[in-house]
């Protein structure tokens, strides 16, 4: 893949800050709770005074000041170069070979890929969605909620509905099959037959067990089941693939698209649902995007919907846009949601930019 063309900015300064931010409904799964969203805001200075802005999710507060640590570190390795993120990348990767590009290594990396392209976006004047060759549009998205309970989780079942959500993700893997039943059976209740309704089990069941459950659910009107098994376990997925009807999702904890290649390989899953700082930043994505459309698989997003947003409406088999506002209350001017869609927004850049009074109060 070839650099972006020199516009002659450099990488002046990389300025990192950690933040605990409210979450109006913790995210509950089978396997914990993030009860609120520790996000490292990420600011990377062009020597003309552009900035580009990103934030990662470290989903623990006890991964804050490491992985800003890890921006601050790699940041420094950019200084003084070309703001061409493909260059960026591709020196990153070598700095890190030996070490191994994964874990806060590669969160921290993609947080600087993601700053960069946001401020290459800015200082050319055009959206990130332009810059990369796409145009502005709106993208289908759905609400993702979690293991709410039935009180909550029909209420915000129907207000997703009433909103113009035509699909919602709920998280399951109860204690026993018959919860998981309930639940889906009175989201479906809720929402009628006109909402897709999505399930995912965060990787919270055996191989066996997992055959089982979906099997159950096969005549419920479910749209995909979501890692059902340990992630990293794609021989698993594939066999519990062989032995359902229901399509299988799987991509928020592939770590690069190398990992996103061998579960392809594998045949684990039937979708592709990638996060957009796992992946690798932007760079990353455009990577996994050309994986998804040389096998024919759908792709959906991970949380990171401001930047998602850009680019779904790149990618060729885009599915669905995930909406998670994880970052919203820190944010300047949250994403905005139309009658269930979402389109990026006509500002420069990625529209990321942060509300400093929030911020002050949620730093770390």
């Amino acid at each position: 893949m070839n650099s972006i063309p020199d516009t002659g900015l450099r990488v002046a300064d990389v300025q990192a800050r950690c933040v605990n931010v409210p979450l109006e409904h913790p995210v509950r799964t089978s396997v914990g709770v993030v009860a609120t969203a520790p996000l490292v805001l990420v600011d990377l200075h062009a020597d003309d005074g552009t900035v580009g802005h990103a934030y990662l999710f470290t989903y623990t507060p006890l991964a804050l000041r490491a992985t800003r640590r890890m921006v601050l570190t790699l940041g420094s390795v950019l200084k003084d170069q070309p703001l061409a993120p493909f260059d960026l990348d591709r020196l990153l990767a070598q700095r890190l070979r030996l070490l191994g590009r994964t874990g806060i290594a590669l969160m921290a990396g993609a947080g600087l890929d993601m700053a960069a392209w946001d401020a290459l976006a800015r200082a050319r004047g055009v959206p990130l969605v332009e810059l990369l060759g796409g145009t502005r549009r709106a993208i289908a998205a759905y609400d993702s909620h979690s293991m709410d309970g039935l009180a909550l989780g029909t209420k915000r079942a129907a207000l997703a509905a009433a909103q113009g959500f035509r699909a919602i993700k709920t998280k399951i893997g109860h204690a026993t099959l018959a919860e998981d039943l309930e639940v889906v059976r009175a989201l479906r209740a809720v929402v009628g037959e006109r909402v897709e309704l999505l399930v995912d089990y965060n990787q919270g069941l055996s191989v066996p067990e997992a055959v089982r459950r979906i099997r159950a659910l096969e005549d419920e009107g479910v749209g995909w089941v979501e890692e059902p098994t340990l992630q990293e376990d794609y021989a698993g997925h594939a066999r519990i693939r062989e032995r359902v009807a229901l399509p299988l999702q799987m991509g928020e904890n592939w770590c690069g698209p190398e990992e996103m290649a061998k579960a392809l390989q594998a045949g684990a899953c039937d979708l592709a649902m990638p996060d957009a700082m796992k992946i690798g930043g932007v760079t990353g994505w455009l990577r996994a995007a050309a994986l998804a459309q040389a096998h024919g698989v759908p792709m959906s997003s991970h949380i990171f919907q401001e930047v998602s947003v850009h680019l779904m409406a790149v990618t060729p088999t885009a599915h669905l846009l995930e909406r998670m506002d994880l970052a919203a209350p820190v944010l300047a001017r949250p994403l905005a949601f139309e009658d269930g869609m979402a389109t990026a927004p006509a500002e420069p850049g990625t529209g990321i930019a942060w509300n400093e009074e929030a911020v002050r109060r949620c730093l770390v």
